[in-house]
């Protein structure tokens, strides 16, 4: 037997199994060494892409919105402040008849503003408009915090629409300051302070200028389709709508310069807003609450403007010399009246009152009313055919002019 034969075939198979362990454990080794540096290699970027504290606790944290508080005081907001602690609700509460069982109930029939303008003793007083309070079976005034209180009225004026109402002064914390309606100046600025559409919009302002001053505008009082009267108002473009009616117009000072009145209502006209002029308004707010009503000297005549007459009737009818071109015409003379006493006839044209110009009936009231007494004297200039007359008139009380 040869021994080459028996040892050699095993001697092989024996030098083949370890180099087949060495490899594996240098391929091994190599494996792990490159994973090391591709790790190496790489950590930086993963590690750059992780996210930071912060913008792990901004997903946690929502962003908070920021709000800065700024006191921002202008002359508007300032004579707000100052003047809107005394506009009120005026609410007209009136009866209501039940048709089928003769029931009667009360229900309020609108609402509107007032101005409290004086608190003495253990009473208030608020000055509204005449319509806001007419047919009233009772009335409410409502305050800033929502408060109401009864009012009862102490005396109202359909000719120049206002009214005067008493309340508890309890709980009445803020009284307006009377301002000059007559140093207001065309353009100068405004504000509107009330209720319009109701409660609901309690407090309302709104601002524009002075428009226009002595403005004369129709009215008729007992709804006949007949102008009664002429009304001296304040022309504004602030907005003055339904319910603003008896509310405050004031100045950038925080006077009350005007009464909201009423406001022209068409298509084809925006932003008229007109309000009783406070200088006219105080005698009248005086006499009623004094005496109920106001108590005018009248000479007892109707009159209409020079400048309503037609160029040819001035000329042909009053013989108006031409440079004469305003004035007041006497339309008719009342019967036993203070001009009829002294004389004065129809077709007369007033030009001067006291040594005062008259230019319109405007300036005829003003100082009718705001200048003269009952029982005071009133002379008067007018031209009659053409020919320039002075009459002397003692006034009374009538319910005329």
């Amino acid at each position: 037997m040869d021994n080459s034969n028996i040892y050699g075939p095993q001697e092989e198979p024996k030098k083949e199994k370890k180099r087949g362990f060495a490899g594996y454990f240098f391929s091994g080794l190599a494996g792990v060494m490159i994973g090391a540096l591709l790790v190496w290699f790489l950590l930086p970027s993963v590690v750059t892409n992780l996210p930071t504290d912060n913008q792990t606790e901004s997903v946690k944290k929502p962003t908070q919105t920021q709000q800065v508080s700024v006191d921002i005081s202008t002359e508007v907001t300032d004579a707000v402040e100052k003047a809107a602690g005394a506009v009120v609700g005026v609410s007209n509460i009136q009866s209501v008849t039940d048709f089928w069982n003769s029931s009667e109930s009360t229900k309020e029939a609108g609402t509107g503003s007032g101005v409290i303008y004086k608190k003495e003793g253990g009473s208030a007083f608020v000055i509204t408009n005449n319509h806001v309070v007419e047919g009233a079976k009772k009335l409410e005034v409502t305050f800033t915090d929502g408060t109401k209180v009864d009012a009862k009225i102490v005396g109202s004026d359909i000719w120049t629409d206002l009214a005067v109402l008493e309340i508890d002064a309890k709980g009445v914390n803020s009284v307006i300051e009377f301002g000059d309606s007559d140093s207001l100046k065309q353009g100068e600025s405004v504000i509107a302070i009330g209720n319009p559409l109701g409660l609901d919009f309690y407090g309302s302002v709104t601002t524009g200028v002075v428009s226009g001053k002595d403005r004369a505008i129709p009215v008729d009082l007992n709804n006949d389709g007949v102008v009664d009267w002429q009304a001296e108002v304040l022309q504004t473009d602030a907005a003055i709508n339904p319910g603003n009616s008896g509310g405050a117009l004031v100045n950038l000072a925080g006077q009350l310069i005007g009464i909201n009145s009423m406001k022209i209502s068409e298509s084809t006209i925006e932003g008229i807003g007109l309000a009783i002029p406070v200088n006219s308004a105080i005698p009248v707010i005086e006499d009623l609450e004094k005496y109920g009503q106001v108590n005018r000297p009248s000479m007892g005549v109707t009159l209409i403007d020079v400048t309503n007459v037609p160029a040819f009737h001035q000329k042909e009818t009053l013989k108006l010399p031409e440079e004469v071109n305003t004035g007041v015409v006497v339309d008719e003379v009342v019967a036993n009246s203070p001009a009829a006493i002294a004389g004065m006839e129809s077709y007369d044209v007033i030009v001067e009152m006291d040594g005062k110009k008259i230019d319109d009936m405007i300036s005829l009231r003003k100082h009718l009313y705001n200048e003269k007494e009952i029982g005071d004297e009133l002379k008067v200039k007018v031209y009659r055919s053409g020919k320039l007359v002075e009459l002397t008139l003692t006034l009374v009380k009538t319910d005329t002019l």
